[in-house]
């Protein structure tokens, strides 16, 4: 079980759990289809359905089956980082912030957690190989590849492919 209080700090950012009054903060992210372009599932057409997809992210925490946290800078949410599936990476930021640095500092802290308070050994991500922005910050962050598999994600009446990459725990 994870603690609902955890916060992450770094220089920029706050790293929280979700709450229940993030929904309209995250349907902003959520519905937008820049954002959600090599997300698994099509932008949120509803507020319902952002609030289900909040509500789903609090309850798995809660339940130890992810380690999520949404991203905030300045009192406002542009995102969220996490691990899901034990030790998955996974992030998901407003297209607003994109190039600004906030991606890498929220993954660096997530990253530092979960070696760290979490004791994982290593960390692992699945990409759209088409998602550059996304492979070159995870390369940037130390990951490698370690496989690829063709149409794995079928969404909207598209396949895409995904890309594994894998980060091993620092020797110290």
């Amino acid at each position: 079980m994870n603690d609902m209080n955890t916060i992450l700090r770094t220089s920029r950012l706050i790293l929280r759990r979700p709450r229940s009054d993030d929904v309209a903060a995250m349907h902003a992210i959520l519905r937008d289809p820049l954002a959600m372009r090599y997300w698994s599932t099509l932008p949120h057409t509803t507020m319902a359905e952002s609030e289900a997809w909040v509500t789903k992210t609090i309850d798995a925490i809660n339940a130890g089956e992810c380690d999520d946290f949404f991203v905030e800078h300045d009192g406002l949410l542009i995102g969220k980082a996490g691990l899901w599936n034990r030790n998955e990476i996974g992030f998901l930021f407003s297209p607003a912030v994109w190039g600004k640095g906030f991606a890498r500092e929220a993954l660096q802290a997530v990253i530092g957690h979960a070696f760290g308070e979490r004791g994982h050994e290593e960390i692992r991500a699945e990409a759209d190989p088409r998602n550059e922005r996304c492979l070159r910050l995870l390369l940037r962050l130390g990951f490698r590849e370690t496989g690829r598999a063709e149409r794995t994600y079928h969404i909207g009446g598209e396949w895409s492919d995904s890309v594994y990459l894998s980060l091993a725990k620092p020797r110290t």
